[in-house]
């Protein structure tokens, strides 16, 4: 009886999330870092411009060698513009902003990185180490655009948001040392 509830259980919690349906509809990635992997499923349904642009980067070889530059405990890690000299690679012309997708950003989630400028995203993206609900698109604030969710390697996210950081190059909450994406790969 226990197990049939349990199966229940979970199936409803399932479907619940925008990314359920991710297993059979939803391309997948796999970020090879230095800690370990991270495995994200993208939601091109409802963020088609943010993962369309994602995967251009991943395709392209982008994040190859970069590093997560900016890691903030109880709040998020950001990665995918910096080497680890912290020189930020070239990247292609900013995307607009889909943050009013419906998607919000929570624990595990993956959103684009942006400056002040709503429609500035480029390459960078960050994991959401906890619910940041003020980063979500509201009538004050536009937010920032999730669009996809760590489906296996938490516990890899969780290292990173744990590393010593410091300044470097005049930039604060930096990796002491370098946690490296060394590549990104599409799971077939």
């Amino acid at each position: 009886m226990l197990k049939i509830l349990f199966a229940c259980l979970t199936t409803l919690i399932l479907l619940g999330s925008p990314f359920a349906a991710a297993d059979d509809t939803q391309p997948k990635v796999i970020v090879h870092t230095s800690l370990g992997d991270i495995t994200l499923a993208l939601n091109a349904e409802k963020a088609p411009i943010s993962v369309a642009n994602f995967l251009r980067y991943v395709d392209a070889g982008h994040y190859e060698g970069l590093i997560f530059h900016r890691v903030i405990p109880g709040f998020m890690i950001q990665g995918g513009g910096f080497t680890p000299d912290m020189r930020q690679r070239e990247t292609a012309e900013p995307i607009k902003n889909e943050a009013d997708n419906g998607l919000n950003n929570r624990r595990y989630t993956v959103a684009m990185a942006r400056t002040n400028v709503v429609d500035s995203a480029t390459s960078q993206f960050f994991i959401n180490v906890s619910h940041n609900d003020f980063l979500n698109h509201s009538p004050r604030n536009f937010g920032y655009a999730v669009f996809a969710e760590v489906v296996d390697g938490q516990h890899v996210v969780e290292t990173i948001a744990k590393v010593p950081t410091g300044t470097q190059g005049g930039h604060g909450d930096v990796p002491r040392n370098p946690v490296v994406i060394e590549r990104v790969s599409r799971v077939e």
